[in-house]
C-alpha cells in the first residue's frame, strides 16, 4: 500500500506492507526518513531530537540540518571540486538537499532529480517484496564526457551496547579517515578487523561493536579490500532482530563504516556504507582510479535491498 502523509511538517510518501512501514520525503532529497519493523514496531533509523524538519537549500552544509534517517549522497560524500569541469560539489552531495519529483507506477514510487549544476538526472524506484524494501536506481548522463561520481546510502541506523556489525568474513582489515579518531591514528593507517588495539588504551577493541555514548568520539574507517558479496548490516544480539543490506558488489564494491558515538553533537547511531568509490572524496576517488562514471550519453544504474527479519 503507498499513500501520502505527512512527517515533522513535510510531505511524505508511505509504503507499507505487514512487515515495513517506510516514510520518504520527496522536497527532503527523497530522503528515508523512518524504517519501522512492524513485526515489533522498532524504528530502525536514528530520529532528531527535533519534532519538525526544515528544508536543506541547495549547496547547504550537512551539519546544519538534521542529520536523520537515510540521504542520498551523490556524487560525493566531501565537499570538493568535479575533476573533469573543476565545478564545486557540495557537502554531502547535491541531491540530498535538492526537491525530488515523483509519480506512482502501481506499488513501486518512482522518485527522480535533475541537477542544476551537472549533466545527470537520478532516478529512484522504490517498492516492498515481504521484509525488504528495495531501490533500484538510474544516473542518466547527457553530457559528451564521462561523469564521475560516488554514491553511498547515508543510512544513519539506531543502535546500543548489543548491535554487532555483519560483513563477508574475508573483510579483516580497514584504513581509518576520521581525524576526530580516539583509536585508530591518523588517516591512513591500517588495522586488523574486527579486533584492532586502541591507540588511545592500548587495549584490544572490537570494531564491530558500539562503544556507549559517554565515550564521546567519532570513528569512520573504510575496508581495504573490495567486498567479495554485497552484504552487509547489523544485528540486535540481545534480540536476534536484524538489517541487513543487499547489492551487487561488482557495482558497488567499497565499504565504509561511520559511528557517532556521543562524539557529534551527542548523537549515537552509525552508518554501513556501500560505495562506489572512496575515500569521501570524489577528487581523492578520482586520482586513485577507485571511482565509477557514468558514459557521456549513458546510463549507470544498481540496485540496492534493505531487508528485516530474525537471525
Amino acid at each position: 500500500m503507498i499513500r501520502e502523509g505527512t512527517f515533522k511538517g513535510l510531505k511524505s510518501i508511505i509504503l507499507e506492507n505487514n512487515y515495513i512501514r517506510a516514510v520518504f520525503l520527496p522536497e527532503y532529497g527523497s530522503k528515508l526518513a523512518s524504517l519501522i519493523d512492524k513485526e515489533t514496531n522498532k524504528e530502525w533509523l536514528f530520529q532528531a531530537k527535533s519534532d519538525t524538519l526544515t528544508i536543506p537549500s541547495y549547496g547547504a552544509v550537512f551539519s546544519d540540518y538534521d542529520s536523520s534517517g537515510f540521504d542520498e549522497v551523490f556524487p560525493s560524500i566531501d565537499a570538493c571540486f568535479d575533476p573533469v569541469t573543476g565545478k564545486p560539489i557540495p557537502d554531502h552531495g547535491e541531491v540530498w538537499a535538492l526537491p525530488w519529483e515523483y509519480r506512482l507506477e502501481g506499488e513501486t514510487v518512482v522518485f527522480t532529480v535533475k541537477s542544476p549544476v551537472f549533466p545527470y538526472t537520478m532516478t529512484k524506484r522504490v517498492w516492498l517484496e515481504m521484509n525488504r524494501l528495495c531501490f533500484d536506481y538510474a544516473v542518466t548522463n547527457d553530457g559528451d564526457t564521462r561523469f564521475y561520481f560516488i554514491w553511498t546510502p547515508h543510512a544513519l541506523l539506531r543502535c546500543d551496547e548489543y548491535t554487532k556489525i555483519v560483513v563477508p568474513d574475508s573483510l579483516t582489515s580497514v584504513m581509518t579517515v576520521e581525524h576526530q579518531t580516539e583509536h585508530l591514528g591518523e588517516w591512513g593507517t591500517i588495522h586488523p578487523y574486527p579486533v584492532t588495539i586502541s591507540r588511545k588504551t592500548g587495549k584490544p577493541l572490537d570494531l564491530s561493536k558500539m562503544e556507549p555514548p559517554s565515550a564521546n568520539n567519532c570513528e569512520k574507517f573504510y575496508f581495504t579490500e573490495r567486498v567479495p558479496k554485497g552484504m552487509c548490516g547489523i544485528v540486535q544480539e540481545n534480540t536476534g532482530r536484524k538489517l541487513m543490506y543487499h547489492y551487487p558488489a561488482e557495482k558497488i564494491p567499497y565499504l565504509g563504516v561511520w559511528k557517532t558515538q556521543g562524539g557529534y553533537r551527542g548523537d549515537y547511531n552509525l552508518a554501513l556504507e556501500p560505495c562506489t568509490g572512496v575515500y569521501d572524496n570524489l577528487s581523492v576517488a578520482y586520482a586513485i582510479r577507485k571511482v565509477s562514471f557514468v558514459e557521456a550519453k549513458g546510463v549507470f544504474t544498481w540496485w540496492f535491498q534493505i531487508e528485516i527479519g530474525a537471525e
